[in-house]
């Protein structure tokens, strides 16, 4: 059992690395906030943390940072650690989520904002000052509605996945 977990698992990462990839290639407000994506390859999170463990959410988070850092951004860019610190903030977030009562589209919001707070915290550090925050309501703003959309599409994709384990 222990083999086909963590076979799904690394087909989890490579499909949340490929989505990232995609990702990245869509003109998103074409640059017009710096940082702002969709978060597709949450949903491979998100789905992940549902159907395993934050723990399991937390692994395939970080190893795709680390495999985009490899092919896209650089390893140890600026961009990476935004990612990092974003991506792990994110999952331990929506775990803690996870065991309230919200809905998994809840619990995708919560994760989006504090990716965001996550990259803010990045900038305050790397870039020595406390004004980068200003900028946090405006990524909070769109934090909402692609944690939304994030939420919807992981939500139906569980369904799914649920049934093919059932039929496993």
């Amino acid at each position: 059992m222990e083999i086909q977990k963590y076979t799904r698992l690394t087909l989890f990462i490579a499909l949340s690395v490929v989505l990232n990839l995609v990702e990245s290639v869509i003109p998103f407000f074409s640059g017009f906030i710096p940082g702002l994506k969709l978060g597709l390859a949450n949903i491979v999170i998100l789905l992940v943390l549902y159907v395993y463990s934050m723990k399991d959410a937390l692994y395939v988070s970080v190893v795709r940072v680390i495999l985009v850092g490899i092919i896209r951004t650089g390893l140890f860019s600026m961009a990476f650690f935004f990612s990092l610190v974003g991506g792990i903030l994110s999952v331990l977030t929506m775990g803690i989520a996870k065991k309230t009562k919200l809905s998994i589209i809840g619990v995708s919001v919560i994760g989006s904002i504090f990716h965001s707070i996550g990259q803010i915290l990045v900038a305050i550090f790397i870039l020595n000052s406390f004004n980068i925050v200003y900028y946090l309501p405006l990524l909070i703003l769109f934090s909402i509605p692609t944690g939304i959309v994030v939420g919807f599409i992981t939500k139906s994709l569980i369904k799914y996945y649920n049934r093919y384990l059932e039929n496993d």
